[in-house]
């Protein structure tokens, strides 16, 4: 990878223009943005610096203002060309120039959008910012709708991360026996994810024992794998911060009887999801799809949050792309469409068969689902 922008400047310009028809759309003026994952997708900011809240002013002329730390000036006139920069020093407050910023580009007294779910703005900024001239509005998710849909550009960089992801597994998997660590599984996956070409992933990657299969979000912590013991890998890869994350479950020598019967049901239920991921269907199907193969095992009652969520840009501490989850869940009448990334899993685990699971990115073509995790096995894994 190059020092060369992540993306060029028409498709900068395209989503100011779209983020603007949004705005006109909501009746909103100007929206302030903090949201790491949207500012990245209008400025191409890509830095560790999220941490401390950034704040991304845009009015309906699709002018933007940068607000953020002053010590970020460097990186931002190296990464931003489309922003004016707005840099407050640490004993500051970060409001004051967020409404600067705003009363620069004519937002003083207007419709304002602001980002209520964002885990990135603070209660005391968000009261100290709406204390000032304008009629605020809550725009949460105003712009991460418009993230959903990928350009060929932004699928391009989803398979390369998926490629990544791919071979990265498999050196975990490799890497599984009996006495080895949870430390040199993780070791083998990073090195060789890194190699082919990965940044940071939003988070992760998940390497656990089955005694913890239930703590959804816990990883290594130097646990020792013996013959008989299952291990939980979830990994992601990343290219240009779009994400790519998998799942595999791992039997150590061998596997429990009706592991095999459960792999296939695993598998079926992935075939299902796919197949109802189509063009002009709703987010609901996919689940309702998982559902039946669920109850075709005799799994009637069992439930799962969703069986899959979007993913695309990723800044930790996360890699389901911003501050929600948007995901395949029972009901959801989101209309699919085409260039829409999910991670889709087919989970059954603390059920009343074997445990077992399979998650996969999954594009959605014009063509259906695309699986752009396509080199690691699906079926039953015994190291």
């Amino acid at each position: 990878m190059s020092n060369t922008p992540p993306f060029p400047a028409d498709e900068l310009a395209s989503r100011v223009a779209w983020a603007n028809q949004a705005l006109a759309d909501a009746n909103l003026d100007g929206i302030l943005i903090s949201v790491p994952e949207s500012i990245y997708w209008l400025t191409g900011l890509d830095h560790w610096g999220f941490f401390a809240a950034h704040v991304l002013v845009l009015n309906r002329n699709g002018e933007m203002a940068l607000v953020c730390r002053a010590m970020e000036r460097i990186t931002v006139e190296n990464q931003v060309s489309n922003a004016q920069f707005y840099g407050h020093k640490d004993h500051e407050e970060l409001s004051d120039y967020v409404l600067k910023a705003a009363s620069d580009l004519g937002l003083k007294g207007a419709r304002l959008g602001i980002e209520k779910h964002s885990l990135f703005l603070t209660p005391r900024h968000a009261e100290l910012i709406q204390a000032g001239d304008a009629a605020w509005v809550d725009a949460s998710g105003l712009i991460d709708d418009l993230r959903q849909v990928k350009s060929a550009l932004e699928m391009d960089y989803t398979r390369k991360a998926a490629t990544a992801a791919n071979l990265g597994t498999l050196a975990a998997i490799e890497a599984v026996k009996d006495g080895a660590s949870d430390y040199e599984i993780a070791a083998a996956y990073h090195q060789k994810m890194i190699l082919a070409g990965s940044e940071y992933p939003g988070f992760g990657p998940f390497i656990r024992p089955t005694t913890r299969l239930g703590e959804e979000h816990t990883t290594w912590r130097g646990e020792t794998f013996r013959n008989g013991d299952a291990v939980f890998l979830e990994t992601c890869a990343a290219y240009r911060k779009y994400q790519a994350p998998m799942g595999r479950l791992v039997y150590v020598d061998g596997a429990p009887n009706g592991a095999e019967k459960s792999a296939e049901l695993a598998i079926k239920g992935m075939q299902a999801i796919c197949s109802a991921l189509k063009p002009g269907g709703k987010a609901g199907d996919a689940y309702a799809a998982w559902g039946d193969v669920a109850a075709s095992a005799g799994l009637h009652d069992y439930q799962r949050h969703h069986c899959g969520y979007m993913v695309g840009i990723g800044f930790p501490p996360s890699w389901t792309g911003g501050s929600m989850v948007t995901s395949l869940f029972p009901g959801s009448d989101r209309t699919l469409e085409v260039g829409m990334v999910f991670h889709a899993h087919s989970w059954f685990t603390n059920t009343d068969v074997v445990d077992y699971f399979i998650s996969n990115t999954v594009l959605l073509t014009e063509n259906g689902a695309e699986v752009l995790i396509n080199q690691t096995p699906e079926t039953l894994i015994i190291r």
